[in-house]
């Protein structure tokens, strides 16, 4: 394991060489901290989501609001993941607007603030040392998870003060047109096959 700054941590699990900002399709499962049932529970074959649980839903729903490039594929929230498509579909090299909401909850406070609404070139705008390197910049996978992570935290620690995230997500490039009709098969089917699934705990 890498040491950074002297703490140990765990190296990026994102594909080498690829631009996260491509077109494309992307299988998203983000999971709790220590994969705690935060978001509710399976019962006959159907998640039953809590409080949290909804809050989870709503934000992913909400995601091609904040950015317009995003088209979302089938999503399912379960008891302490969530698994979800994520296609982003940039009609050219351009920038779209940026339109997020400031950055709000723990996760999120140790990044750079999000450059103000109406920027839309990375250009216009100081990356500190990175200059337009900065990934804060780029209109990618990271930065929406990013988002995402932090917009439910901040409101799920308003009812659930423990509530968190495991630190990373994982993500997988859907490189064809089956590869996506299986995973779209298989988040409709998650909850059916839970006592399975790789993340029950």
């Amino acid at each position: 394991m890498d040491k950074f700054k002297n703490k140990y941590r765990i190296p990026s699990a994102r594909l080498k060489n690829w631009d996260y900002g491509s077109n494309g399709a992307y299988f998203i499962t983000i999971c709790t901290q220590n994969r705690e049932h935060f978001f509710g529970e399976i019962a006959d074959g159907k998640m039953q989501l809590n409080q949290l649980g909804q809050l989870a839903e709503k934000y992913w729903l909400e995601i091609p609001q904040h950015f317009s490039f995003i088209e979302l594929g089938n999503f399912v929230v379960m008891p302490n993941h969530t698994h979800g498509i994520l296609i982003i579909n940039k009609m050219d090299d351009v920038v779209p607007p940026i339109s997020e909401t400031p950055n709000v909850g723990v996760e999120t406070r140790l990044i750079a603030s999000l450059p103000p609404t109406g920027i839309s070139s990375p250009t216009e705008i100081n990356g500190g040392f990175a200059g337009t390197k900065n990934p804060m910049f780029r209109h990618n996978i990271s930065r929406i998870i990013r988002w995402y992570k932090g917009r439910c935290s901040f409101e799920m620690r308003k009812i659930h003060a423990d509530f968190g995230w495991q630190t990373r997500f994982h993500d997988h490039i859907i490189r064809d047109a089956q590869s996506f009709e299986n995973i779209q098969t298989y988040i409709e089917n998650n909850p059916l096959k839970w006592v399975k699934d790789k993340f029950h705990g």
